[in-house]
Protein backbone atom coordinates (compact mmCIF):
# COMPACT_ATOMS: atom_id res chain seq x y z
CA UNK A 1 0.00 0.00 0.00
CA UNK A 2 1.40 3.45 -0.75
CA UNK A 3 1.05 6.52 0.57
CA UNK A 4 -2.08 7.72 -1.75
CA UNK A 5 -3.54 4.32 -1.03
CA UNK A 6 -3.44 5.23 3.08
CA UNK A 7 -4.60 8.83 2.36
CA UNK A 8 -7.78 7.22 0.38
CA UNK A 9 -8.18 4.93 3.13
CA UNK A 10 -8.42 7.98 5.57
CA UNK A 11 -10.23 10.42 3.24
CA UNK A 12 -13.69 7.68 3.15
CA UNK A 13 -13.48 7.96 7.03
CA UNK A 14 -13.58 11.85 7.02
CA UNK A 15 -16.02 12.16 3.69
CA UNK A 16 -15.11 15.85 3.35
CA UNK A 17 -11.89 15.94 1.20
CA UNK A 18 -11.83 16.14 -2.29
CA UNK A 19 -10.58 12.73 -3.18
CA UNK A 20 -7.51 14.06 -5.01
CA UNK A 21 -4.34 12.91 -3.20
CA UNK A 22 -1.04 15.10 -2.67
CA UNK A 23 1.83 14.22 -4.63
CA UNK A 24 3.59 11.75 -2.17
CA UNK A 25 7.21 11.17 -3.18
CA UNK A 26 9.36 8.88 -2.12
CA UNK A 27 8.06 5.76 0.04
CA UNK A 28 8.34 2.91 2.32
CA UNK A 29 10.40 1.38 3.90
CA UNK A 30 12.48 4.23 4.82
CA UNK A 31 12.81 2.65 9.24
CA UNK A 32 14.19 -0.74 9.88
CA UNK A 33 10.54 -2.07 10.60
CA UNK A 34 7.89 -3.88 8.60
CA UNK A 35 5.35 -1.34 9.56
CA UNK A 36 4.43 1.37 6.53
CA UNK A 37 5.23 4.28 9.37
CA UNK A 38 6.50 7.05 6.86
CA UNK A 39 3.23 6.25 4.25
CA UNK A 40 1.12 6.41 7.05
CA UNK A 41 2.72 9.75 8.65
CA UNK A 42 2.21 10.89 4.88
CA UNK A 43 -1.17 10.10 4.76
CA UNK A 44 -2.09 11.69 7.95
CA UNK A 45 -0.08 14.35 7.09
CA UNK A 46 -1.53 14.74 3.52
CA UNK A 47 -5.36 14.30 4.84
CA UNK A 48 -4.78 17.43 7.23
CA UNK A 49 -3.35 19.34 4.27
CA UNK A 50 -5.70 18.89 1.77
CA UNK A 51 -8.19 19.63 4.55
CA UNK A 52 -7.05 23.20 5.07
CA UNK A 53 -6.40 23.51 1.63
CA UNK A 54 -10.15 23.06 0.99
CA UNK A 55 -11.02 25.79 3.82
CA UNK A 56 -8.80 28.04 2.15
CA UNK A 57 -10.58 27.79 -0.96
CA UNK A 58 -13.98 28.00 0.65
CA UNK A 59 -12.27 31.43 2.03
CA UNK A 60 -11.76 33.10 -0.92
CA UNK A 61 -8.50 31.35 -1.99
CA UNK A 62 -8.33 28.82 -5.33
CA UNK A 63 -7.34 25.01 -5.42
CA UNK A 64 -3.38 24.34 -4.92
CA UNK A 65 -0.90 22.05 -5.13
CA UNK A 66 0.11 19.60 -1.73
CA UNK A 67 3.56 17.36 -2.10
CA UNK A 68 4.88 15.91 0.40
CA UNK A 69 8.22 13.98 1.03
CA UNK A 70 8.37 10.55 2.38
CA UNK A 71 11.21 10.76 3.76
CA UNK A 72 10.48 14.18 5.38
CA UNK A 73 7.57 12.91 6.95
CA UNK A 74 9.77 9.73 8.76
CA UNK A 75 11.97 12.53 9.20
CA UNK A 76 8.93 14.20 11.30
CA UNK A 77 8.67 11.26 13.59
CA UNK A 78 11.82 11.87 15.03
CA UNK A 79 12.11 15.57 14.95
CA UNK A 80 12.56 15.96 19.10
CA UNK A 81 15.77 14.24 18.11
CA UNK A 82 16.83 16.43 15.11
CA UNK A 83 16.65 19.92 17.74
CA UNK A 84 19.40 22.22 18.19
CA UNK A 85 19.92 24.70 20.47
CA UNK A 86 22.62 27.17 20.22
CA UNK A 87 24.63 24.46 18.04
CA UNK A 88 24.11 21.84 20.94
CA UNK A 89 21.87 19.05 20.32
CA UNK A 90 18.91 19.29 23.66
CA UNK A 91 19.45 16.56 26.15
CA UNK A 92 16.57 13.88 25.87
CA UNK A 93 15.02 12.88 29.41
CA UNK A 94 17.29 11.22 31.93
CA UNK A 95 18.65 7.81 30.74
CA UNK A 96 18.53 6.75 34.29
CA UNK A 97 14.85 6.22 35.19
CA UNK A 98 14.97 2.44 34.48
CA UNK A 99 10.79 2.54 35.64
CA UNK A 100 10.29 2.63 31.68
CA UNK A 101 11.69 -0.26 30.13
CA UNK A 102 11.04 -4.27 29.14
CA UNK A 103 10.99 -6.42 32.05
CA UNK A 104 10.08 -9.89 32.44
CA UNK A 105 7.52 -11.31 34.82
CA UNK A 106 7.64 -14.92 36.78
CA UNK A 107 5.33 -16.24 34.32
CA UNK A 108 7.67 -15.98 31.57
CA UNK A 109 5.80 -13.00 30.01
CA UNK A 110 6.91 -9.78 29.12
CA UNK A 111 5.77 -6.46 30.48
CA UNK A 112 6.57 -2.89 29.40
CA UNK A 113 6.76 -0.03 32.57
CA UNK A 114 6.59 3.25 32.10
CA UNK A 115 7.43 5.91 35.22
CA UNK A 116 7.96 8.47 32.93
CA UNK A 117 7.47 11.32 34.97
CA UNK A 118 8.59 11.63 39.17
CA UNK A 119 5.45 10.48 40.63
CA UNK A 120 4.61 7.69 38.13
CA UNK A 121 8.45 6.87 39.25
CA UNK A 122 8.34 6.66 42.55
CA UNK A 123 5.08 4.88 42.82
CA UNK A 124 5.61 2.37 40.52
CA UNK A 125 9.22 1.58 42.48
CA UNK A 126 7.06 1.39 45.94
CA UNK A 127 4.69 -1.18 44.24
CA UNK A 128 8.02 -3.18 43.15
CA UNK A 129 9.67 -2.41 46.18
CA UNK A 130 12.80 -1.85 44.47
CA UNK A 131 15.47 1.00 43.59
CA UNK A 132 15.59 2.76 40.34
CA UNK A 133 18.36 0.44 38.37
CA UNK A 134 17.48 -1.65 36.17
CA UNK A 135 19.00 -4.84 38.21
CA UNK A 136 16.71 -4.08 41.20
CA UNK A 137 13.39 -3.72 39.04
CA UNK A 138 14.33 -6.91 37.31
CA UNK A 139 14.27 -8.70 40.22
CA UNK A 140 11.39 -7.15 41.71
CA UNK A 141 9.63 -8.04 38.15
CA UNK A 142 10.57 -11.71 37.97
CA UNK A 143 8.47 -11.84 41.51
CA UNK A 144 5.29 -11.13 39.57
CA UNK A 145 2.98 -12.72 37.24
CA UNK A 146 2.93 -10.11 34.45
CA UNK A 147 -0.93 -9.61 34.40
CA UNK A 148 -1.19 -9.01 37.98
CA UNK A 149 1.12 -6.40 37.96
CA UNK A 150 -0.70 -4.97 34.70
CA UNK A 151 -3.58 -5.11 36.85
CA UNK A 152 -2.13 -3.74 40.49
CA UNK A 153 -0.16 -0.90 38.51
CA UNK A 154 -3.36 0.37 36.79
CA UNK A 155 -5.25 0.48 40.15
CA UNK A 156 -2.83 2.40 41.38
CA UNK A 157 -3.33 4.59 38.46
CA UNK A 158 0.21 3.90 36.93
CA UNK A 159 1.67 2.93 33.71
CA UNK A 160 2.28 -0.54 32.40
CA UNK A 161 1.22 -3.03 29.90
CA UNK A 162 1.80 -6.85 29.42
CA UNK A 163 3.18 -6.89 25.91
CA UNK A 164 0.69 -9.44 23.40
CA UNK A 165 0.89 -10.62 20.08
CA UNK A 166 -2.03 -8.77 18.01
CA UNK A 167 -4.20 -12.41 18.29
CA UNK A 168 -3.92 -11.70 21.93
CA UNK A 169 -4.59 -8.11 21.69
CA UNK A 170 -7.64 -8.85 19.68
CA UNK A 171 -8.64 -11.30 21.84
CA UNK A 172 -8.55 -9.54 25.07
CA UNK A 173 -11.23 -7.45 26.30
CA UNK A 174 -10.06 -4.20 25.64
CA UNK A 175 -9.05 -5.13 22.23
CA UNK A 176 -12.57 -6.31 21.39
CA UNK A 177 -13.89 -3.08 22.55
CA UNK A 178 -11.64 -0.93 19.98
CA UNK A 179 -12.16 -3.89 17.19
CA UNK A 180 -13.74 -1.71 14.64
CA UNK A 181 -12.28 1.82 16.20
CA UNK A 182 -11.21 3.47 13.54
CA UNK A 183 -8.00 5.59 13.56
CA UNK A 184 -10.49 9.19 13.27
CA UNK A 185 -13.69 9.10 14.73
CA UNK A 186 -15.62 12.01 13.84
CA UNK A 187 -19.17 12.87 15.59
CA UNK A 188 -21.69 15.88 15.44
CA UNK A 189 -22.52 16.49 19.59
CA UNK A 190 -24.55 19.44 18.84
CA UNK A 191 -26.35 21.99 17.02
CA UNK A 192 -24.74 25.20 15.53
CA UNK A 193 -25.25 27.62 12.45
CA UNK A 194 -22.58 27.13 10.04
CA UNK A 195 -19.19 28.75 10.49
CA UNK A 196 -18.51 31.63 8.21
CA UNK A 197 -15.03 32.86 8.10
CA UNK A 198 -13.42 35.35 5.62
CA UNK A 199 -10.91 35.68 3.09
CA UNK A 200 -7.56 34.95 4.44
CA UNK A 201 -3.94 34.37 4.12
CA UNK A 202 -3.43 31.03 5.85
CA UNK A 203 -6.34 28.67 5.76
CA UNK A 204 -6.59 28.71 9.58
CA UNK A 205 -6.24 32.73 10.32
CA UNK A 206 -8.71 33.45 12.74
CA UNK A 207 -9.06 30.48 13.87
CA UNK A 208 -8.58 29.71 18.23
CA UNK A 209 -7.57 26.69 19.19
CA UNK A 210 -6.88 25.64 22.92
CA UNK A 211 -4.11 22.99 23.42
CA UNK A 212 -4.64 21.28 26.95
CA UNK A 213 -2.07 18.61 26.54
CA UNK A 214 1.16 17.08 27.12
CA UNK A 215 4.55 15.21 25.93
CA UNK A 216 4.17 14.37 21.93
CA UNK A 217 0.79 12.93 20.09
CA UNK A 218 -1.84 16.12 21.65
CA UNK A 219 1.18 18.86 21.16
CA UNK A 220 1.93 17.76 17.90
CA UNK A 221 -2.22 18.47 16.59
CA UNK A 222 -1.76 21.78 18.07
CA UNK A 223 1.14 22.10 16.60
CA UNK A 224 -0.04 21.18 13.56
CA UNK A 225 -2.94 23.53 13.56
CA UNK A 226 -0.76 26.29 14.11
CA UNK A 227 1.61 25.86 10.97
CA UNK A 228 -1.86 26.39 9.09
CA UNK A 229 -2.23 29.90 10.80
CA UNK A 230 -4.16 28.95 13.52
CA UNK A 231 -3.64 30.97 17.15
CA UNK A 232 -2.91 28.21 19.48
CA UNK A 233 -2.92 28.51 23.10
CA UNK A 234 -1.70 26.01 25.25
CA UNK A 235 -3.25 25.42 29.11
CA UNK A 236 -1.16 23.84 31.42
CA UNK A 237 -1.39 23.83 35.27
CA UNK A 238 1.96 24.93 36.51
CA UNK A 239 2.84 22.15 38.80
CA UNK A 240 2.53 19.54 35.81
CA UNK A 241 5.87 17.67 35.32
CA UNK A 242 7.10 17.98 31.44
CA UNK A 243 10.11 17.07 29.34
CA UNK A 244 11.82 20.16 28.05
CA UNK A 245 12.85 18.47 25.14
CA UNK A 246 9.53 17.85 23.86
CA UNK A 247 8.04 21.32 25.24
CA UNK A 248 10.90 22.70 22.43
CA UNK A 249 9.99 20.43 20.00
CA UNK A 250 5.90 20.56 20.13
CA UNK A 251 5.72 23.93 21.26
CA UNK A 252 6.61 25.65 17.79
CA UNK A 253 4.06 28.17 16.12
CA UNK A 254 2.05 28.28 19.58
CA UNK A 255 1.51 30.24 23.01
CA UNK A 256 1.74 29.18 26.63
CA UNK A 257 0.00 29.62 29.59
CA UNK A 258 -0.95 28.22 33.45
CA UNK A 259 -4.00 27.84 35.21
CA UNK A 260 -5.00 25.24 37.99
CA UNK A 261 -7.95 24.14 36.93
CA UNK A 262 -9.10 22.92 40.24
CA UNK A 263 -9.36 26.64 41.18
CA UNK A 264 -12.74 28.75 40.51
CA UNK A 265 -10.89 31.89 39.51
CA UNK A 266 -8.76 30.00 36.75
CA UNK A 267 -11.07 27.09 35.70
CA UNK A 268 -13.71 30.43 34.79
CA UNK A 269 -10.69 32.30 33.16
CA UNK A 270 -10.78 28.66 30.46
CA UNK A 271 -14.93 28.98 30.26
CA UNK A 272 -13.86 32.67 29.17
CA UNK A 273 -11.14 31.52 27.02
CA UNK A 274 -13.69 28.53 25.33
CA UNK A 275 -16.38 31.13 24.69
CA UNK A 276 -13.98 32.47 22.07
CA UNK A 277 -12.51 28.94 20.89
CA UNK A 278 -13.08 27.04 17.50
CA UNK A 279 -11.37 23.91 18.83
CA UNK A 280 -10.38 22.58 22.13
CA UNK A 281 -7.88 19.35 22.27
CA UNK A 282 -7.72 17.23 24.86
CA UNK A 283 -5.10 14.57 25.63
CA UNK A 284 -6.23 14.32 29.61
CA UNK A 285 -7.54 10.40 30.74
CA UNK A 286 -10.54 10.14 29.55
CA UNK A 287 -13.19 11.59 31.72
CA UNK A 288 -10.60 13.95 33.69
CA UNK A 289 -11.97 16.93 32.38
CA UNK A 290 -15.50 15.97 32.62
CA UNK A 291 -15.07 15.68 36.56
CA UNK A 292 -13.42 19.53 36.36
CA UNK A 293 -16.72 20.76 34.35
CA UNK A 294 -15.66 20.74 30.94
CA UNK A 295 -17.26 17.78 29.39
CA UNK A 296 -18.06 17.93 25.53
CA UNK A 297 -21.47 18.73 26.11
CA UNK A 298 -20.70 21.81 28.40
CA UNK A 299 -17.94 23.19 26.01
CA UNK A 300 -20.37 23.03 23.20
CA UNK A 301 -22.87 24.57 25.35
CA UNK A 302 -20.17 27.52 25.91
CA UNK A 303 -19.05 27.77 22.35
CA UNK A 304 -21.85 26.46 20.09
CA UNK A 305 -20.10 25.11 17.15
CA UNK A 306 -16.69 24.05 19.09
CA UNK A 307 -14.62 21.37 17.85
CA UNK A 308 -13.54 18.40 20.98
CA UNK A 309 -10.73 16.72 20.08
CA UNK A 310 -9.98 13.53 22.80
CA UNK A 311 -6.24 12.05 22.57
CA UNK A 312 -6.36 9.01 24.54
CA UNK A 313 -3.67 5.59 24.76
CA UNK A 314 -6.57 3.47 25.14
CA UNK A 315 -9.51 4.92 23.71
CA UNK A 316 -13.30 6.12 25.45
CA UNK A 317 -14.59 2.20 25.31
CA UNK A 318 -13.71 -0.38 27.10
CA UNK A 319 -12.16 -1.63 30.63
CA UNK A 320 -9.27 0.08 29.99
CA UNK A 321 -10.38 3.43 28.90
CA UNK A 322 -9.49 5.42 32.06
CA UNK A 323 -6.09 4.51 32.22
CA UNK A 324 -2.83 6.07 31.94
CA UNK A 325 -0.74 5.31 28.70
CA UNK A 326 2.56 6.18 26.37
CA UNK A 327 3.21 5.49 22.95
CA UNK A 328 6.15 2.47 24.00
CA UNK A 329 2.55 0.70 25.74
CA UNK A 330 0.32 1.59 22.74
CA UNK A 331 3.08 -0.77 20.99
CA UNK A 332 3.42 -3.55 23.30
CA UNK A 333 -0.04 -3.79 24.14
CA UNK A 334 -1.20 -3.92 20.58
CA UNK A 335 1.15 -6.28 19.35
CA UNK A 336 3.38 -3.91 17.44
CA UNK A 337 6.27 -4.80 19.69
CA UNK A 338 6.40 -8.53 19.78
CA UNK A 339 6.41 -8.28 15.68
CA UNK A 340 8.89 -5.29 15.62
CA UNK A 341 11.44 -8.06 18.29
CA UNK A 342 11.09 -11.14 16.02
CA UNK A 343 11.80 -8.89 12.79
CA UNK A 344 14.89 -7.57 14.58
CA UNK A 345 16.12 -11.07 15.79
CA UNK A 346 15.24 -12.66 12.27
CA UNK A 347 17.61 -9.64 10.68
CA UNK A 348 19.87 -10.60 13.01
CA UNK A 349 20.17 -14.20 12.43
CA UNK A 350 19.16 -14.60 16.43
CA UNK A 351 17.78 -18.46 16.91
CA UNK A 352 17.13 -17.35 20.71
CA UNK A 353 13.34 -16.43 21.50
CA UNK A 354 13.18 -12.57 19.90
CA UNK A 355 12.68 -9.65 22.65
CA UNK A 356 10.40 -7.85 22.56
CA UNK A 357 11.26 -4.17 20.68
CA UNK A 358 9.93 -0.58 19.97
CA UNK A 359 9.59 0.64 16.44
CA UNK A 360 12.39 3.26 16.08
CA UNK A 361 9.96 6.17 16.25
CA UNK A 362 7.29 7.93 17.96
CA UNK A 363 5.24 6.48 15.59
CA UNK A 364 2.25 6.16 17.22
CA UNK A 365 2.62 9.40 19.23
CA UNK A 366 2.98 11.70 15.90
CA UNK A 367 0.81 9.52 14.13
CA UNK A 368 -1.97 10.31 16.21
CA UNK A 369 -1.49 13.42 16.45
CA UNK A 370 -1.16 14.08 12.87
CA UNK A 371 -4.65 12.46 12.47
CA UNK A 372 -5.92 14.55 15.60
CA UNK A 373 -5.12 17.88 13.71
CA UNK A 374 -6.54 16.03 10.38
CA UNK A 375 -9.74 15.47 12.11
CA UNK A 376 -10.37 18.86 13.70
CA UNK A 377 -9.45 20.17 10.43
CA UNK A 378 -12.35 17.91 8.99
CA UNK A 379 -14.38 19.00 11.35
CA UNK A 380 -14.20 22.89 11.06
CA UNK A 381 -14.83 21.89 7.32
CA UNK A 382 -18.20 20.26 8.40
CA UNK A 383 -19.06 23.02 10.74
CA UNK A 384 -18.54 25.12 7.33
CA UNK A 385 -20.53 23.49 5.40
CA UNK A 386 -23.32 22.22 7.49
CA UNK A 387 -23.04 23.51 11.62
CA UNK A 388 -22.86 21.65 14.67
CA UNK A 389 -20.58 21.37 17.28
CA UNK A 390 -18.34 18.60 16.71
CA UNK A 391 -15.97 15.94 18.40
CA UNK A 392 -12.85 14.08 17.38
CA UNK A 393 -11.69 10.71 18.89
CA UNK A 394 -8.11 9.18 18.24
CA UNK A 395 -6.12 7.23 19.75
CA UNK A 396 -2.81 5.31 20.06
CA UNK A 397 -3.54 2.00 20.18
CA UNK A 398 -5.97 2.87 17.54
CA UNK A 399 -3.17 4.32 15.16
CA UNK A 400 -1.36 0.87 16.37
CA UNK A 401 -3.80 -1.60 14.89
CA UNK A 402 -4.43 0.83 12.00
CA UNK A 403 -0.56 0.12 11.36
CA UNK A 404 -1.28 -3.44 11.82
CA UNK A 405 -4.01 -3.26 8.92
CA UNK A 406 -1.74 -1.97 6.40
CA UNK A 407 0.22 -4.34 4.34
CA UNK A 408 3.35 -5.30 6.28
CA UNK A 409 6.98 -4.48 4.37
CA UNK A 410 8.89 -7.89 3.08
CA UNK A 411 11.81 -8.08 5.19
CA UNK A 412 14.70 -8.15 2.25
CA UNK A 413 13.64 -4.76 1.43
CA UNK A 414 13.71 -3.39 5.17
CA UNK A 415 17.04 -1.18 5.33
CA UNK A 416 19.29 -2.01 7.85
CA UNK A 417 19.74 1.36 9.87
CA UNK A 418 18.18 4.65 8.86
CA UNK A 419 19.82 8.59 9.19
CA UNK A 420 16.85 11.03 9.27
CA UNK A 421 19.09 13.71 8.54
CA UNK A 422 19.24 12.15 5.05
CA UNK A 423 17.60 13.78 2.31
CA UNK A 424 16.61 16.83 4.70
CA UNK A 425 18.34 20.26 2.84
CA UNK A 426 16.08 22.54 3.06
CA UNK A 427 13.51 21.19 5.73
CA UNK A 428 15.49 22.84 8.23
CA UNK A 429 14.71 26.72 10.11
CA UNK A 430 15.64 28.36 12.86
CA UNK A 431 13.92 30.62 15.14
CA UNK A 432 15.58 32.64 18.06
CA UNK A 433 14.08 31.77 21.43
CA UNK A 434 14.52 33.24 25.40
CA UNK A 435 17.43 30.85 25.58
CA UNK A 436 18.70 30.80 22.07
CA UNK A 437 18.83 29.85 18.45
CA UNK A 438 16.62 26.99 17.98
CA UNK A 439 17.27 25.05 14.56
CA UNK A 440 14.52 22.60 14.06
CA UNK A 441 12.81 20.70 11.63
CA UNK A 442 10.22 22.70 9.58
CA UNK A 443 6.34 22.14 8.91
CA UNK A 444 7.48 19.01 6.15
CA UNK A 445 4.06 19.68 3.87
CA UNK A 446 4.64 21.20 0.92
CA UNK A 447 1.82 23.59 -0.19
CA UNK A 448 1.72 26.17 -3.52
CA UNK A 449 0.11 28.98 -2.35
CA UNK A 450 -0.18 29.08 1.93
CA UNK A 451 2.85 27.21 2.48
CA UNK A 452 2.31 26.06 6.52
CA UNK A 453 4.96 27.91 8.51
CA UNK A 454 5.52 28.37 12.50
CA UNK A 455 5.23 32.26 12.88
CA UNK A 456 6.41 32.02 16.89
CA UNK A 457 9.40 30.08 18.79
CA UNK A 458 8.02 27.64 21.47
CA UNK A 459 7.35 29.40 24.52
CA UNK A 460 8.46 29.48 27.68
CA UNK A 461 5.80 27.38 29.60
CA UNK A 462 3.34 29.89 31.57
CA UNK A 463 4.71 33.12 29.62
CA UNK A 464 1.38 34.21 28.27
CA UNK A 465 -1.60 35.89 29.33
CA UNK A 466 -4.71 33.86 28.86
CA UNK A 467 -6.08 35.46 26.41
CA UNK A 468 -6.81 35.51 22.92
CA UNK A 469 -4.97 37.19 20.23
CA UNK A 470 -6.85 40.51 18.59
Amino acid sequence: MTASDAFASLNRIVDVVPPRAPAFTGGDPILPTPFPVANAAAAALGLGASAASEIWRLRGGSRQDIAIDLNAAAASLVSFALLRLNDRSVPRPADNNATVGIYRGMDGRYIHLHGGFPHLERRTLDLLNAENDAESIAAAVAKWNAFALEDALATMNQCGAVIRTEEEWQASRQGSAMSHAPPILLKRIGDAPPLRLADSAMPLDGIRALDLTRVLAGPSAGRTLASYGADVLGVRGPKLPTIDLFDLDTGLGKRSTFLDLAKPGDAEILRSLIRGAHVFIDSYVPGALTKLGFSPEALAHLSPGIIHVAISCYGTMGPWAHRRGWEQLAQSATGIAVEQGAFMAARAGSRRESVPRLIPAAACDFITGYLAAAGAIAALLRRMREGGSWRVEVSLCATAQWLQALPRIPAKLIPDSWNPLEGLDGYFQSCETTRGRLDHLAPVVRMSKTQPVWKLPPPEQGADQPRWQS
